[in-house]
């Protein structure tokens, strides 16, 4: 039962089956809520698989709230997921200011699964200069850094918590999913689309 969840998990972000089953047992699903239920979500993926997992007194929530790229400051710590365009720039497909509170979470530079190619930087922004073509930020992290466009209209968001509340048909949800000993598949944490605003990552 567990590798056969981990298998609709890989299916649901692209992964194959190798690769899924190489998963440590927690996964990223994304997807719209088809139905919520006492302790049961049900998801239909990015991909188009029906999902169901379980929620518990334990698992957290997030909503992502819209604020402007002149919000972000230098020295502010930062997610930046990012593809790489034709001549290698690195262009934002969404940016995200972490509070204070949460400062070095997840820092570095790894590869994402947003899209083909994608990567996320948690840093803390270095510089700020404007560009033709947007605005770059230089982000800095413990043994790198990486200089990222943002255009114009990109998503700039800030997460606040939430609770279950949030949690309703039709909204768009980004969630962290861990798979247990008998393949059950329970919500650890959950962001969810408030007022029109989508987890973009």
């Amino acid at each position: 039962m567990k590798k056969i969840f981990l298998f609709l998990l890989g299916a649901a972000l692209g992964l194959p089956a190798a690769q899924a089953f190489a998963q440590a047992d927690t996964m990223r699903v994304r997807g719209t809520i088809t139905a919520v239920a006492a302790d049961t979500l049900s998801l239909k993926s990015r991909e188009g698989q029906d999902l169901k997992l379980a929620l518990n007194d334990k698992t957290g929530y997030a909503y992502p709230k819209a604020i402007k790229l002149a919000d972000i400051k230098v020295g502010d710590f930062v997610s930046a997921t990012a593809v790489p365009d034709a001549e290698g720039r690195m262009i934002a497909r969404e940016v995200r200011l972490f509070p204070e509170a949460a400062r070095g979470t997840g820092e570095g530079h790894r590869p994402w699964d947003l899209e083909a190619g994608s990567t996320m930087t948690n840093a803390s922004v270095s510089t700020k200069v404007q560009a033709s073509s947007g605005e770059e930020l230089m982000l800095d992290y413990k043994g790198g850094s990486r200089k990222i466009l943002v255009p114009p209209g990109m998503p700039v968001v800030t997460n606040l918590p939430g609770d279950r509340s949030l949690l309703a048909v039709g909204k768009y949800v980004v969630s962290i999913v861990a798979v247990g000993a008998d393949g059950k598949g329970t919500v650890l944490r959950i962001q969810v689309e408030k007022d029109g605003v989508r987890p973009p990552a």
